[in-house]
Order: C-alpha cells, then structure tokens, then sequence
C-alpha cells in the first residue's frame, strides 16, 4: 500500500509541472485570441473540422492529460466535438514533432506510415464518435 502510495505521488510530481504550465498556457491563450477565432476556424462543417482538427493536433503533439484539457476549453468555446475529437487523436497519437526520433529508432518506413495511419484514423473515428451520439 505504502508503495502504490509512493508511486502514485512521485507520478503527480513529475505531472504536476506539465498540467501547471497547460493551465498556464492556456489562461495566456484564453486572453490574447478572441473567443471568435475558434468559430471562425472551426465553422461547424463536417468535412473539415475533423480535417483541421487533425492537423492541428499532429503538429501540436502531446500526452493524454494535457489533450483532455485543452479538449474542455474547445468545447467551451463552440468547437464541434467532431473537431475536438479529431484533434485529441491525433494530438496523442501523430507526432510529426517527434518523427525525426521515431524514425531513428524505428525506421523510417515505419514511422511516417504509422502517423500517415494515426492521422486518418483519428478523423475516421472522430466522424464515427460523432455519428454515434448523433451531432
């Protein structure tokens, strides 16, 4: 018990610095673009909200906690969860930040078809997401 107590905290610890400066981020980001550039961007279409969506997440790159948050403030802000959706898929899961690395360590091949992949699915399950809530 003592050791997943352990655990547990030296895991907030090392996330802590990581959700402090997304907050931080964002409160920055909340005042400096108006509330009207995000539905301006993003216009409720749903052929390219997914598609920028996507984009926007694949260049960005991060984890899963930092995602969900910016997610929030999306969707606060009248972004379609089509589009949120999309973002946070490949937000998690394309990393064009990173494929020089995953290259070197994987292969070339293999990283750019594994985001060329990542990147298509995270619109394809976007639209099956927000087809199946019915948006």
């Amino acid at each position: 018990m003592k050791d997943a107590f352990l655990k547990t905290l030296n895991s907030f610890k090392q996330f802590f610095p990581i959700i402090f400066g997304v907050i931080f981020l964002l409160g920055f980001v909340i005042v400096a673009i108006p509330q009207t550039f995000y539905s301006t961007v993003f216009s409720g279409n749903r052929f390219t909200d997914p598609l920028l969506g996507a984009l926007i997440g694949s260049v960005s790159g991060g984890n899963p906690i930092t995602s969900y948050i910016l997610g929030d403030e999306f969707l606060k802000q009248g972004v379609s969860l089509l589009a949120v959706t999309a973002f946070i898929l490949a937000w998690v899961t394309v990393g064009v930040i990173q494929l020089p690395a995953e290259s070197l360590m994987l292969g070339k091949r293999f990283a750019i078809i594994r985001n060329v992949v990542s990147f298509f699915m995270a619109i394809i399950i976007a639209v099956l997401i927000a087809a199946s809530i019915d948006i």
